[in-house]
């Protein structure tokens, strides 16, 4: 089973990825709110095709179970990429990198002080090792560029949208027992309604791009895999291997968002992005296997 989650966690970061490169095309071609609010009117259209006979019988559960979600969709969907989005505007793309790169902490200490999930020495280490990985590819292969970072107020953004997709990530584990899909159409429309208001104050301000072409394409790509199918993988890795276990694994989004701008932007490939890979992968490799062992002994405690 922790295979099959592997190539699902590697195929959700890969689509993360890919919305760093989206984001940037999306440039003058389509404004940062109205394209997180059409996305994902264009998901909940999506979803609800193949949500709709799952619904009915999930009601009860939803209905119950309404405003955890509504927080859920609100605040990891809409508010994460809003935050991200904005603090792109202050901070520098290594901070954001860099701190991005904390949210498998920030869930390790989360899932500790709420449901007592230990963590591994291993676990640490292989955070550490993926965490050099995502400061090397960063810092454009000199590290020693972290020691003139400047924090300042898009730092401060930054750090709410790690805690609240870490919130958000440990938050799943409290999710009722309703269907994927059911699950997904409830988050997204609870993320369609967030964006919202952030739409309207774009709109306001003079902020706004209505898409061109490009936009558009920009656009169906953001729906389609970082919106729908990214996220629906993460719910479904992390009920097959936990959130410290899954949320490692978005260290990964940095460097394949670099890995696809050199394929579809043509940047240049250096010596430092294969190390970067390495380091992250191996750092991951470390601490998934010191998880899994950890999990087989907690499955034979218990049996």
């Amino acid at each position: 089973m922790y295979r099959n989650a592997y190539t699902l966690l590697c195929l959700t970061m890969l689509f993360w990825g890919g919305n760093a490169v989206a984001g940037r095309l999306a440039v003058g071609h389509i404004s940062p709110m109205m394209l997180t609010t059409l996305r994902w009117v264009i998901g909940v259209v999506l979803i609800y095709g193949f949500a709709h006979p799952h619904l009915k019988r999930d009601w009860p559960a939803i209905r119950a179970n309404l405003p955890l979600l509504a927080a859920l969709g609100a605040l990891g969907f809409t508010g994460f990429n809003a935050l991200f989005y904005s603090s792109a505007q202050y901070t520098s793309a290594i901070n954001i990198a860099i701190e991005q790169g904390a949210i498998p902490m920030v869930i390790f200490v989360a899932n500790f002080i709420l449901f007592r999930v230990h963590v591994t020495p291993l676990q640490i280490l292989g955070f550490m090792l993926s965490l050099v990985g995502v400061a090397l590819v960063a810092s454009h292969g000199d590290i020693t560029r972290l020691r003139d970072l400047d924090v300042n107020f898009g730092d401060a953004l930054m750090l709410v949208a790690v805690l609240l997709y870490a919130g958000y990530t440990v938050g799943l584990r409290l999710k009722p027992n309703i269907h994927w899909l059911s699950l997904m159409f409830i988050l997204s429309l609870s993320a369609l309604f967030a964006s919202l208001p952030l739409l309207a104050w774009e709109t306001a301000t003079d902020r706004l791009i209505l898409p061109d072409l490009q936009g558009w394409l920009v656009l169906f790509y953001a729906a389609l895999f970082p919106s729908v199918l990214a996220q629906a993988l993460y719910i479904r890795s992390n009920e097959m291997i936990g959130g410290n276990r899954a949320g490692l694994f978005i260290n990964l989004v940095p460097i394949f968002g670099t890995l696809l701008s050199i394929v579809i932007l043509g940047e240049a490939f250096y010596l430092y992005h294969a190390l970067a890979l390495t380091l992250v992968l191996g750092g991951i490799w470390i601490a998934e296997h010191s998880g899994r062992k950890m999990a087989a002994l907690n499955t034979r405690a218990g049996a």
